[in-house]
Order: C-alpha cells, then sequence, then structure tokens
C-alpha cells in the first residue's frame, strides 16, 4: 500500500505540479500582486480542480461499470497519455511565468473557470485514476482514497507554485534552466508509470 500512495503522490505531483496554465499563472500571481492577494485565485484554482477530478471519477466509474473489460484498455490509455505528457514538458518552449496570469489580481472565479475549462485537469485526472488507483477493497473507497490524495497533492504544490512565484519566474526567463526543470519533470513522470508497472508484475 505505501508502495502504491508513493507513485501515486509522485504521478500526481509531477503531473499537476509541471508548468502548465494553472501553475504558471499561480506562479505569476505571487510575484505581481503577492500571497496574500493572491489567495483568493489560489482557492478557485483548487476548487475548478476538485470539479474536474469529480467529474474524470463519475465518467470513469461509468464507463468501468458498464463495461468491465475496458479496464485495461483504460490502464493503458492512461499509461499513453502520461508518457505524452512528459513528453510534451520536456520539449516544450520556455515560457514566461507572466503570461496567462491577469495583472489586475485575479481572483476566484478566475481560477475555478480556468480549471473547469482545462480539458487536460480531466485528461490527467482519468490518467491517474485508471493507473494508480490505490488497491483498497471497495471501488468506492479506493476512489475516495485516490481522489483525497491527489487533492493534497494538489494543494500542496500550487501553494508552492504561488509562494516561490518571484524565484521561479526569474528561473524561467534563462531558457537552459527552464528545459533543465521542464526534463526533470518529465523523467518524474516516466518513473512514475515505470515505477508502477514493475509494482504489477508482483
Amino acid at each position: 500500500m505505501l508502495e502504491a500512495i508513493a507513485a501515486l503522490v509522485m504521478a500526481t505531483a509531477a503531473l499537476l505540479g509541471s508548468p502548465g496554465p494553472a501553475t504558471l499563472s499561480l506562479a505569476a500571481v505571487g510575484a505581481t500582486s503577492g500571497v496574500s492577494k493572491g489567495l483568493s485565485y489560489y482557492f478557485g484554482i483548487l476548487a475548478g480542480l476538485l470539479f474536474a477530478m469529480l467529474g474524470a471519477i463519475a465518467g470513469l466509474a461509468t464507463v468501468l461499470a458498464r463495461w468491465p473489460q475496458a479496464s485495461l484498455a483504460i490502464q493503458l490509455l492512461g499509461a499513453t497519455y502520461i508518457l505524452y505528457v512528459a513528453w510534451k514538458i520536456a520539449t516544450a518552449v520556455t515560457v514566461s511565468a507572466a503570461d496567462g496570469a491577469d495583472q489586475q489580481h485575479p481572483n476566484f472565479r478566475d481560477g475555478f473557470v480556468l480549471n473547469i475549462l482545462n480539458a487536460k485537469a480531466y485528461a490527467a485526472f482519468l490518467a491517474l485514476f485508471s493507473q494508480f488507483l490505490l488497491p483498497i477493497d471497495g471501488r468506492g473507497i479506493a476512489y475516495a482514497a485516490t481522489a483525497a490524495v491527489c487533492f493534497g497533492v494538489a494543494v500542496v504544490v500550487d501553494a508552492a507554485w504561488l509562494v516561490a512565484g518571484g524565484f521561479l519566474q526569474s528561473l524561467f526567463r534563462d531558457p537552459q534552466t527552464a528545459r533543465a526543470i521542464r526534463i526533470v519533470f518529465a523523467l518524474l513522470i516516466v518513473a512514475s508509470v515505470v515505477w508502477m508497472i514493475a509494482l504489477s508484475e508482483f
């Protein structure tokens, strides 16, 4: 169980904590508006993420209830998506942390809308729940526990981007440093997939 939780935490941190619209905008808000003024936006980001998570759970649970044989296909799709994300992160063009952030102190609504309209959030949770569902008796409990871990990781990584906004913004001005950070995230994603596949063999 501890190994499964560790793999889930690593995969979630790599997927949700990697540079993207939500995380970079949080960093920009922290750098330009300060942490206290960015808290409303931060909570909006988390609320939108929770909405996306519940939507992904409902969709996946419905599919598996109707077609149990689809489990393997969904797991393979999840693994493929995670590796695809790793590739995109490693090869992405350097983006300034100021991009995608509203300089007029973004609020709760701005963060919420950003994530409920973020198709990648839904796809990421589908991948996580299909590939890293915690091995707990009772599918409902397994989904709830997995969701709790994912959301807990999101709370921490999003707060880290908000608080470290100014520092990260300066790092992303240097193309070589930005690329190195992206490659580290990509390698973490690949490692989490390999780790989970290895665990499933035993």
